[in-house]
């Protein structure tokens, strides 16, 4: 009942995701406005507003105009659900699961926009980099400190090193290949991530983005003739994976 109970609870979640993810690369206003059909613009019933039940029996179309509705909806409904459960089994109700259910709420949003748009919000990564100092005062545990200060000084030290890394990469990529490589919302998201996650966890998800990036990168780039490649959703998979498994490999490995 309590894996039902959080499951229902993040597909809610996943649902008011899709309101920012269609709206804040629009520059619309996320609260206090209902959601709408993006075809004909007019109100969703809360009966055609239920996770995955509406979905499925409006036939992935608008009551009103009969517009296809986008399978993005019903997958970030079931990301997040998914998400929230995985967490949830791994830290029960803890602060490190309300914790982390925010970084990862932030990062579906960032998924789906920057594969959208290409673009990675600031909103989303300068105010999460906001959040997880702040969040680090009075949660110093979060980076196993014991004082407010040692919490700050690791979130800060996370931040530098997970958007200089990124930031280095960038560099190096354009000497390279003579172009951009890296954009700066990916060193604003890494710097958002380290202050959350701290600077050990911040270079484990720096070497395990290209794992989940390459493979797709290439399809890409040599399938599809797409030289355009967002970088955010694969530091978003790396990120997921070091919030559930990162400590316990780097235990195993470097006994830190």
């Amino acid at each position: 009942m309590t894996y039902a109970i959080i499951f229902i609870f993040g597909a809610i979640i996943g649902s008011f995701l899709n309101v920012c993810i269609y709206r804040i690369p629009r520059k619309e206003p996320v609260c206090f406005s209902w959601s709408r059909c993006p075809s004909c613009k007019k109100p969703i019933k809360w009966y055609d507003n239920i996770p995955f039940l509406s979905y499925i029996f409006l036939m992935a179309k608008c009551r009103s105009c009969k517009a296809r509705i986008s399978f993005r909806y019903f997958a970030v409904e079931l990301i997040s659900a998914l998400s929230f459960l995985i967490l949830f089994m791994n830290f029960g109700l803890t602060y490190r699961f309300w914790t982390y259910s925010l970084v990862t709420v932030s990062l579906i949003i960032v998924t789906f926009i920057d594969l959208e748009f290409q673009i990675i919000p600031d909103r989303i990564s300068i105010g999460g980099l906001i959040a997880g100092i702040l969040l680090s005062i009075f949660l110093p545990g979060l980076h196993n400190a014991l004082t407010w200060k040692d919490g700050v000084v690791n979130s800060l030290l996370g931040a530098l090193v997970g958007g200089g890394l990124i930031y280095s990469m960038g560099v190096f990529g354009k000497a390279v290949f003579r172009k951009e490589s890296m954009g700066g919302g990916d060193v604003k998201l890494m710097a958002m991530l380290g202050a959350f996650l701290g600077w050990k966890m911040a270079i484990f998800i720096f070497f395990l983005a290209p794992f989940f990036g390459t493979p797709a990168a290439l399809y890409l780039k040599f399938v599809r003739k797409i030289d355009i490649i967002p970088y955010g959703p694969y530091i978003s998979m790396a990120s997921f994976a070091a919030m559930i498994y990162g400590q316990r490999i780097l235990n195993s490995l470097f006994y830190f």
